[in-house]
Formats: C-alpha cells, sequence, structure tokens
C-alpha cells in the first residue's frame, strides 16, 4: 500500500539553510494527487450541487432571491441571467468526497443535501463578513452590500443560515438529524471567530497574540472545512472515531487554507483575486503573516506597526512599504512554513481514518489544492 507523503517545516525562525517556504507543493510526493484532480472533483461538484442551490434559492421571497442570486453570480443586480462564478465549491467537494472515500458512490449521492447545506452556510457568512470588513469587491464583482445596502444583504444571509439547516433538517436520510445538529453547532462557532476577529480588528497591533489570531482563523475557516467532512462521513454511516477524524482533517486543512489565503491577501495578484493589491494591509486586517511579523522582534517589525498606526487613506507606495515590512519581518515565510506543518497534521488525521491513500484520493486532491493556489 502506498503510505502518505507530507513534507516537515521546521518551527517559525528555525528555517534550514537554504531552505524558503512557497505557497504551493507543500504536502506533494508519490502518492498526492496533482491540482489537475483537484480542479475536476471541484468542477463535478459544482455541477452537483449547483441545481440544489438554484432549488433553494428559487424558494426564497422575491428580494431575498434576488439578492441571494446575484451574490451566487446568477443574476446582475437589474435582475437580468448572468453567468457569474458561483465560488470554487471547495466546501461542498469535501463532503462529496468524504462520502464518497467512506461509503461509495452511493454515500455521495446521498450526501448532496448535506454538501448543499454546508455550501448555503458559507455563503451566509460570506455576505456577513462583507458587510462587516466593508468589503467592495467579490469574485471580481460589487459585494452584496454595496449594491442592495447593508440591511438587505445580512437579511439575504440571514436567509441562506436558515435555508441550509431547514433542507438539511428535512432530508429523509438516518444521518440527517445529526447532521444538521453538527452544522449548527458550526455556525455558532463560525460566529464565535467572526467575533473574535472584528474585536481584534479595534485592538492595537501589539496587543494581538498570534495564538489568539490562530484560535480565531480554526474558528473561522477551520470549522467549516472540518464540519463538511464530518457531514459526509455522517452520510457514509461511518462510526465516530473516523467522523471525528476527518472532522480534525478538515480544520488543519482549513488552517492551511487560511494561511495561504491571507498571503494571497497581501501578495495577491488582482487580475486573480479580484480584490486590489495589498487590500488586507490597506484595511489593516491583523492577519496571521502581519501578526507573526509584528512579533519578530524586528526592525521590520517596528516599521510594520508604525505604518499600521498610520491612517488608511495611503497611496500605493505606504502599502508597498507595508509589504516589504511584513516579508522582511518573516511574517510570509513563517506562513508558509506553518501551512506545511498544518497539512502534516491533517494528513496524519486523515490517515486515522482512512489508511488507503487510493480510497482517501479525492480528499488528498482537494487538501494539495487549498496550498496549490498562487498568489
Amino acid at each position: 500500500m502506498t503510505e502518505y507523503v507530507t513534507r516537515t517545516r521546521p518551527r517559525p525562525g528555525e528555517a534550514r539553510e537554504g531552505e524558503r517556504g512557497i505557497p504551493s507543493q507543500t504536502c506533494g510526493g508519490p502518492g498526492v494527487p496533482d491540482g489537475q484532480e483537484a480542479a475536476a472533483i471541484l468542477e463535478e461538484a459544482r455541477g452537483s450541487v449547483d441545481p440544489a442551490l438554484r432549488a433553494a434559492l428559487d424558494s426564497l421571497p422575491g428580494s431575498l432571491r434576488r439578492i441571494s442570486r446575484y451574490h451566487f453570480g446568477w443574476e446582475h443586480a437589474d435582475g437580468t441571467p448572468a453567468a457569474g462564478n458561483a465560488g470554487k465549491a471547495i466546501r461542498p467537494a469535501l463532503v462529496l468526497a468524504a462520502a464518497t472515500a467512506l461509503g461509495g458512490p452511493a454515500a455521495r449521492t446521498a450526501a448532496l443535501p448535506a454538501a448543499a447545506a454546508v455550501e448555503l452556510i458559507h455563503n451566509f457568512t460570506l455576505l456577513h463578513d462583507d458587510v462587516m470588513d466593508r468589503d467592495t469587491t467579490r469574485r471580481h464583482r460589487p459585494t452584496a452590500w454595496t449594491v442592495f445596502g447593508d440591511a438587505d444583504a445580512i437579511l439575504a444571509g440571514d436567509a441562506l443560515q436558515a435555508l441550509a439547516l431547514g433542507k438539511l433538517a428535512a432530508d429523509p436520510h438516518p444521518a440527517s438529524a445529526a447532521a444538521t445538529a453538527r452544522l449548527a453547532a458550526c455556525v455558532v462557532e463560525l460566529c464565535a471567530g467572526q467575533r473574535s476577529d472584528t474585536a481584534m480588528e479595534r485592538r492595537g497591533p501589539a496587543e494581538v497574540t498570534l495564538d489568539e489570531v490562530l484560535a480565531m482563523a480554526e474558528a473561522k475557516t477551520g470549522a467549516l472545512l472540518g464540519c463538511a467532512c464530518a457531514l459526509g462521513a455522517l452520510y457514509a454511516g461511518a462510526p465516530e472515531e473516523d467522523v471525528e477524524a476527518l472532522d480534525a482533517f478538515g480544520r488543519e486543512a482549513g488552517l492551511a487554507f487560511q494561511l495561504i489565503d491571507d498571503v494571497i491577501g497581501i501578495w495577491g495578484d488582482p487580475r486573480h483575486t479580484g480584490k486590489p493589491a495589498g487590500a488586507d494591509l490597506v484595511a489593516r486586517k491583523k492577519s496571521l503573516p502581519v501578526v507573526a511579523a509584528l512579533g519578530s522582534g524586528t526592525p521590520a517589525a517596528t516599521e510594520l506597526a508604525e505604518l499600521y498606526a498610520l491612517p488608511r487613506e495611503q497611496g500605493d507606495d505606504d502599502v508597498e512599504r507595508m509589504t516589504l515590512a511584513v516579508e522582511r519581518a518573516g511574517g510570509r515565510e513563517w506562513a508558509q512554513e506553518q501551512a506545511a506543518d498544518r497539512m502534516a497534521r491533517a494528513m496524519s488525521e486523515l490517515a486515522r481514518a482512512i489508511p488507503d491513500p487510493e480510497a482517501a484520493g479525492g480528499l488528498l486532491s482537494l487538501a494539495e489544492f487549498v496550498t496549490r493556489r498562487s498568489t
């Protein structure tokens, strides 16, 4: 049997001579599928889940339906049809891949309502996050709150949450009740994580610790990816220990995802991200690379703290200075190394539930995908 292969990274500040962290191929090697397989899995998941999502949104009252369909990219602001991008479908793909790995094709089919519910919850959080973060673009178009207003965007998000839990609870599958309870608990964790995030934004750069930001990231990002994997396991009829192992796998992969997402939030190409260059720095977000950089005790950390204390109306030169300061203080390298470490932990948890990497191929591909994204 082929063994899972991961790379081991040093701790922050202990990089080996000549080694640099990179946001790709962090868990590559024999037995780990390439990005093309992940892309195919995501495309198949999107195609499988979209009909259920469209049907769910069509059940909403007119105004909420219009806002939600705009957010998903299926309508323009004036209500005319659009062929927009509804997202990568990572979370529903995890549900379906977990169900397939533990229960085969029949479990995958049965898990479609759970996959749709997870995607609805994800988009509920996006609608609310955009309002709270005042983000003006998502998926290369204006965010819903900038088009319809804060109140309508928040209410549309609330409606998506209710749809997700209601549709999942109504599913006749034996796993429905446990899945609904687990997803509801995840929503509470997501809200707690977002609350921590917004509270941190009101604190000074030196007042936020790396442990706090890691805990917040697990709640905001890792929790839903873990829940997605756990729901797939539940629908496959897996034993509790396998459900928990897949939840842990998803959480660790989710932290790797967030670490790389934070790297992209600073160094990402606007042509790919749909957001301005250095958007997280302009917004003074205490992302993981930034907090790691601020705590490095380097001259670059001092410079970064001074720049973060300035008013937000800065030009490109100031954004470039902040970007360079984070990198010189080691924030980028630390985030990339941490992403690799988290992926190694994720592989260990996955092996507990599914010892055969051939059976876990879909989950391995998706786990690799989250750290193969480029800036």
